[in-house]
């Protein structure tokens, strides 16, 4: 059996996650986990469960808890009662915080011993047991007492591995991970002396200026001090240009010295002023194996200008990584040059050039396109957006919406500001560090899957010069603003046009006819066109009209449109779930008006309503893109042509909805009062 700490706690049985529930139960196995097999007493299990303030009935609890735990590990450990408390024995059971202590304990032998690809290898892999924070599903007593221990232990660890790392010579490597673990502990000397040994190294001298510049504000800032020995040692020898990799320790052979970068120039200290001391030749080391010359007495290293201390104190000046989370463009994307066109128009524009920020919301019903159209243009935009691009999909994989604050961690990760602990579940404070960091730069963001106004509104940055992309339904505009790109089903050349490029041109051209005849099946829907079109080239030895054939008859045709994970019918259902039980049960009503285009009239008599209120519950569907709205001027069931606003459903929408499995009305009258149906039990419980 194998337990984890590094990370939630959690226990697995050959690969499978036994199945632990509750704070208290974590919390108990973590105790005596970290206890080694010694007796953990009652009084700390009470602590670590319920703090100063235990339960009367405390030993009977613990005993429950006791005994549920032994019961969910088996025979596999021992769980025993040795006064005045329990222990917990785990057999040949593998404990993940014993494994990196031993790893993490070789790993500093070796670079003592200057071992640094061995140190490296150890003390990366003492780091691949991390699974994430630890500790994070115990009571907040038990992670009060052991979560700062652990995160200190870890900082160490990346720190000999960037020590191991540099001795190698591998500092190009290492520079997006320093700059990253910089900005999650500014705080660390250790940790910016790096990131500047690496910068020097990489021919990035101003930068790594920079770094220290920032460090010395921060120092000064939070702590009040000035920075220690062996940043200031660093900081030294990048003005004396002497930060390059030191020459191997007696014994081992030399290595080919590599000479500075080609038009580096060292920077030279400026000389001492009368009284100071002069720079003595002996030089101390620096992280990354380095000698350099002792520092600069106090006061003598020139200050930073007042601009560059402004710059080190902002949150999103600092040096962090440039975030790419967009997902990868889906293949053969074609068709939508009108749309294209004018994303490419908002994306480009100048901050301030518009009336207010550059964001755009994209509306349609499911399957048609929303995400592959703001992917694409993420993806053509990439270049104007030097800074980055976030991506989230604000639906989980069971249909509920993203908790903002988990959204707004990963932005942080991603820009390089690792949200600290205590704030972690503040969302006003997870809102104001996200809005600093993205205040200044040029980011694009893509907010997919949007359902809810409040999910989305503390997503939004602050910056000018950021842009966002929103996909969603129409009532989102009141957040995103004015700029709304709908999105309607292909024409028919450009359905042909998405089959062709997804099947091949020659399974097309070869059987025109049955091509033709898919793309109207098919209904104008990009994902069914994608579909169909996969299944073509999964199925060589399928001919374009069997797959016509099969395609035609209507009971299976959603059925045939599903290959892997995409699923029309799947779509579909997930879209309905998102609506309201009254929007739901509207909907399948107004199937009895079938495929042709309906007025609010005919809706209004198929539902028994008055036609004000129809049509308010028309037009509400229409926004939640579960109906087409028309232009006015068809001719439409229950009114002569161009007597006004008319709808329709998508012909495999309809499908979708006529093929539930619940009680359905008859076909209603098409003019005329209708008395209003039953609801009937089947509708109040009804889930696609």
């Amino acid at each position: 059996m194998d337990f984890q700490l590094l990370g939630p706690v959690e226990a697995t049985r050959d690969g499978h996650r036994v199945a632990l529930t509750g704070t208290k139960t974590h919390t108990l196995l973590a105790a005596l986990l970290l206890a080694r097999g010694q007796v953990v007493p009652d009084a700390r299990l009470s602590r670590l469960l319920w703090g100063a303030d235990p339960p009367a009935t405390m030993s009977g609890q613990i005993y429950t808890y006791v005994s549920r735990l032994r019961k969910l590990l088996g025979p596999e450990v021992t769980l025993e009662r040795r006064a005045p408390g329990y222990a917990l024995g785990t057999g040949d059971g593998r404990v993940d915080v014993l494994e990196y202590e031993r790893l993490d304990r070789l790993g500093r032998q070796a670079l003592q011993e200057h071992r640094h690809a061995e140190a490296a290898t150890l003390l990366r892999d003492a780091l691949g047991l991390w699974r994430g924070p630890v500790l994070v599903n115990v009571t907040e007593f038990l992670a009060e007492e052991e979560v700062p221990h652990w995160e200190e232990e870890r900082a160490t660890t990346l720190e000999n591995r960037m020590e191991a790392e540099l001795a190698l010579g591998r500092h190009e490597g290492v520079v997006a991970e320093l700059t990253r673990l910089v900005a999650d502990f500014p705080l660390r000397e250790r940790m910016r002396a790096q990131l500047m040994t690496a910068l020097y190294r990489c021919g990035r001298q101003a930068e790594a200026l920079q770094v220290f510049d920032e460090g010395r504000a921060v120092l000064a800032e939070e702590l009040g001090v000035d920075p220690g020995h062996g940043l200031r040692a660093a900081h030294q020898a990048l003005l004396c240009a002497t930060l390059d990799l030191a020459p191997p320790p007696a014994g081992q052979p030399p290595a080919h010295p590599s000479p500075p970068p080609a038009g580096r120039t060292p920077v030279s200290p400026s000389p001492p002023s009368v009284g100071q001391t002069p720079v003595s030749p002996s030089p101390p080391p620096v992280p990354g194996g380095a000698p350099v010359r002792p520092p600069r007495p106090r006061g003598t290293a020139p200050a930073p200008g007042p601009a560059a201390r402004t710059q080190a104190m902002t949150p999103s000046m600092t040096p962090s990584v440039t975030p790419f989370m967009t997902p990868t463009e889906a293949p053969c994307f074609t068709g939508r040059a009108r749309e294209r066109a004018a994303l490419a128009r908002l994306l480009d524009a100048r901050p301030g050039d518009a009336a207010g920020p550059r964001r755009c919301l994209i509306t349609g019903m499911a399957g048609v396109g929303k995400t592959a159209l703001a992917v694409h243009a993420l993806h053509a935009a990439r270049e104007r957006f030097p800074d980055g691009q976030l991506y989230a999909d604000l639906t989980g994989s069971h249909g509920t919406p993203e908790d903002p604050r988990e959204v707004l961690a990963r932005f942080l990760r991603a820009l390089g500001a690792e949200p600290p602990g205590p704030v972690a579940g503040d969302l006003d404070e997870l809102v104001r560090i996200y809005r600093t960091r993205t205040a200044e730069r040029r980011l694009l963001v893509l907010l997919d899957n949007a359902s809810e106004r409040a999910a989305i509104a503390p997503l939004l940055p602050a910056g000018p010069h950021c842009a966002v992309l929103v996909t969603g339904h129409v009532h989102l505009a009141a957040e995103t603003g004015p700029t709304v790109l709908p999105l309607a089903p292909l024409h028919r050349a450009e359905s042909l046009a998405l089959l062709t490029a997804t099947a091949g041109r020659a399974r097309t051209t070869a059987e025109p006819a049955a091509a033709e005849r898919i793309v109207e099946l098919c209904a104008g829907l990009p994902l069914a066109l994608r579909i169909a079109g996969t299944r073509l080239v999964a199925r060589p030895h399928w001919s374009v009209a069997r797959l016509a054939q099969r395609l035609a008859a209507e009971p299976t045709r959603l059925g045939e449109l599903s290959f892997g994970r995409l699923d029309v019918a799947g779509a579909l259902a997930r879209m309905l779930r998102r609506a309201d039980t009254e929007s739901r049960e509207v909907l399948t009503r107004l199937t009895a008006l079938g495929p042709r285009p309906f007025t609010p009239d005919s809706a209004a008599a198929a539902l028994g309503l008055t036609a004000s209120r129809a049509e308010d519950l028309v037009e509400r569907l229409a926004d939640a893109c579960l109906l087409e709205p028309l232009p006015a001027g068809p001719a439409a069931v229950g009114g002569p042509a161009g007597s006004g606003s008319a709808f329709r459903f998508h012909p495999l929408l309809l499908l979708h909805l006529q093929s539930l499995p619940i009680q359905r009305p008859a076909r209603a009258p098409l003019a005329g009062p209708a008395p209003v149906p039953p609801v009937s039990d089947a509708y109040k419980t009804w889930s696609p």
